[in-house]
């Protein structure tokens, strides 16, 4: 996302006013005012777009939030589907629970409720994928509801703001967070100044107190703030402990079949769950012998193909592609497939599954290659 603070005036704002007068004041100026997600009271709106931005940049999230909500407007048009469908219109977004959750949540909301929300966060963080701050969020945007929220941006802004010498991620850190924002919600409850307060402290952590060289010249906070004060904008928040995070390697096997490429949809739990993908087998295993065996197909290697780098929270990936040629015919190709839920698909009918970032990436990045081998 663009940061829009190149040119502007420095702010202006009565110091002595409360932190939650002085944001909100600034939001009304310098805030965001246009995302495709705001001026609706539509709790399934807001709900979409929260889940759809935790750990996104807003300018991702744009054009998916668009597309979904063209798909699926509401409730029971969400509930309705496959989350097959659901994960198809989510390939590419990545951490795929989000899309399994929004499902199992929309299914949970036609059931208990007929396809309403309920107005209480507690009530609101039962249904899947719903945590405290989202919660927060949605009852705030949607029903003026006096609670606030705590995502990455506001740990950051209170951290710097109290001088929290402490990593905000550990529990202890966490909850002391939450009772100070808490403390800084604005009187009142009207439905309009739980909206900007909110929408204030989400603007000002995306676009004044970013992580990096954040620009305190324009921040209302600035004459309390205790990292601007002591020259700690640098230091604050204090970073999560470095771990070096394990290197896992696999194989992704690309069959081709008369113009077709081959995937197999993984189980439903565990990383890519439900996606679409290539044939995965680890590097020791024969990728020949893993065809015949699994796959019931004779196949051959043809061209190698680069590795692919990908990151998780928790662990590095490296895939290996490995290029194969099925010597079978397509006929017996599709009966043995669909016994071990698989598809074979041109590559344009390919990019249009539920896949993750990883396979669309080598389907793009290797497309010249397949198209020479299908067509010799």
């Amino acid at each position: 996302m663009i940061r829009q603070t190149v040119g502007r005036p420095k702010v202006s704002v009565v110091r002595s006013a409360p932190f939650a007068s002085r944001l909100i004041q600034w939001q009304l100026v310098y805030g965001r005012h246009s995302l495709p997600w705001q001026g609706t009271r539509d709790p399934y709106a807001i709900w979409i777009s929260e889940i759809m931005l935790q750990q996104t940049q807003v300018s991702t999230v744009i054009p998916y939030y668009e597309r979904f909500m063209a798909a699926f407007p509401n409730v029971a048009s969400l509930a309705s589907v496959s989350v097959e469908e659901v994960l198809t219109l989510w390939s590419g977004l990545g951490y795929y629970s989000r899309g399994r959750n929004l499902h199992r949540a929309a299914c949970m909301l036609m059931e208990q409720y007929n396809g309403m929300f309920p107005r209480d966060v507690a009530a609101l963080q039962q249904l899947p994928g719903i945590g405290r701050s989202t919660a927060a969020a949605i009852a705030a945007f949607a029903f003026g509801e006096r609670c606030t929220i705590l995502d990455g941006n506001v740990k950051r802004i209170l951290a710097r703001y109290f001088g929290v010498n402490r990593y905000p991620g550990e529990k202890i850190t966490e909850e002391r967070l939450w009772h100070l924002a808490e403390g800084l919600l604005p009187v009142g409850e009207d439905h309009e100044t739980m909206t900007s307060y909110t929408q204030a402290l989400m603007d000002l952590g995306a676009l004044i107190c970013v992580r990096t060289q954040p620009c305190c010249q324009y921040c209302p906070l600035q004459a309390d703030c205790n990292a601007y004060q002591n020259d700690l904008t640098a230091i604050l928040p204090v970073p999560r402990p470095r771990k070096i995070l394990p290197v896992k390697e696999i194989v992704h096997l690309i069959l081709l079949n008369q113009g077709q490429v081959l995937l197999k949809k993984r189980q439903a739990s565990g990383i890519w769950g439900g996606l679409w993908c290539f044939p995965e087998i680890t590097v020791d295993q024969d990728g020949i012998d893993y065809c015949k065996k699994n796959l019931y197909l004779r196949a051959t290697k043809l061209t190698e193909l680069p590795h692919l780098k990908h990151t998780f929270t928790h662990f590095k990936l490296i895939i290996r592609p490995q290029l194969l040629q099925s010597v079978m015919h397509q006929p017996v190709c599709e009966e043995s497939s669909r016994k071990d839920d698989c598809l074979w698909l041109t590559i344009e009918e390919a990019l249009q599954q539920a896949i993750p970032a990883p396979v669309k990436k080598l389907l793009l990045m290797t497309q010249p290659v397949l198209q020479s081998c299908i067509h010799e």
